[in-house]
């Protein structure tokens, strides 16, 4: 293989095919209830990353169930991971998280997977998930939007945050001893190449378990999309996307999990999604670059030069 498949990492992990079912609770954002500011990343729709999950007014019981029932079907599948997707769910107050995050542990679920924001991963929180994963068995793992680690960058999308919260509740984080997937987004306004290689190094020096990778897309009614209407922002080409993923890849540890290549958005109020392609076309496209290039994940990380 040319990078490490979550897939094939999760059939490792656990002996079989494992589906991750997406949960909707209703939660917000520091970065769009006032706190930090308003109206969230100049990317982020109102709907956050949730348009193919199901309504938050449904108990996360019946999402997961509803869910399991669909793929188990479809899929044959007998294991999940039950994953707390949309907003940033560590800032929910503390009771409710709980009660959310207990009502995920049920029959089938082996994982459970919480996404958040780096600059909300209070320490209590990590506790208690801690306590959680001794009492139940299932395994905790934490999704933490990093997007880019050029932090000119991320005050220009309103992120709220720099790289160094990312670094702080990474470490943090693994303390616990919980898995990480860090969240990238290659082909951000303002970020170049060198960009990409310095995020798959530090990604990798933080010991990241797993990366999804999006590539930008620009909705109506955002203040990136009103930049975009306006020709204030370019998107780079369909193929310097392509070669940045694989150096991204080349400078990442061989170790870390791949979940994503390329992103997915609504087809709704889009002004712009994967140069008018599908994901998978795109997703093919880099898997035969580097093969005829023989590119390949971990080809350039980092490695030590001294002896211990």
């Amino acid at each position: 293989m040319k990078y490490n498949e979550y897939s094939n990492y999760l059939k490792e992990k656990y002996k079989e095919k494992v589906y991750k079912l997406p949960v909707n609770i209703p939660c917000t954002c520091p970065n769009r209830d006032g706190t930090l500011g308003y109206g969230g990343c100049t990317f982020c729709a109102e709907v956050g990353t949730g348009f193919e999950m199901l309504d938050n007014s449904m108990s996360v019981k019946e999402q997961l169930r509803t869910n399991m029932e669909y793929i188990k079907k479809k899929y044959k599948a007998k294991k999940f991971i039950a994953y707390f997707q949309n907003y940033t769910n560590t800032y929910l107050e503390f009771e409710k998280f709980k009660n959310y995050i207990r009502e995920a542990v049920i029959e089938d679920i082996v994982e459970i997977s919480v996404s958040t924001r780096p600059d909300c991963v209070p320490d209590q929180y990590l506790e208690f998930l801690y306590e959680l994963m001794k009492e139940s068995g299932i395994n905790i793992s934490i999704e933490l939007g990093l997007q880019t680690v050029n932090y000119h960058t991320l005050i220009a999308i309103n992120r709220g945050h720099t790289l160094a919260e990312f670094i702080d509740a990474a470490v943090r984080i693994k303390k616990f001893g919980f898995e990480i997937c860090a969240h990238v987004i290659l082909n951000l306004p303002g970020d170049d190449m060198t960009d990409v290689v310095e995020t798959a190094k530090i990604l990798s020096v933080l010991g990241i378990d797993q990366v999804k990778v999006h590539s930008l897309y620009i909705m109506e009614n955002t203040e990136m999309g009103r930049m975009y209407k306006n020709g204030d922002i370019k998107v780079i080409t369909k193929d310097e996307y392509v070669e940045r993923v694989i150096v991204f890849l080349e400078h990442l540890s061989a170790n870390v999990a791949v979940q994503r290549l390329v992103g997915r958005a609504p087809k709704e109020d889009s002004l712009f999604v994967n140069w008018g392609m599908s994901w998978w076309k795109i997703k093919d496209e880099i898997l035969d670059k580097m093969e005829t290039e023989n590119r390949y994940q971990g080809k350039f990380q980092l490695q030590k030069k001294y002896k211990m």
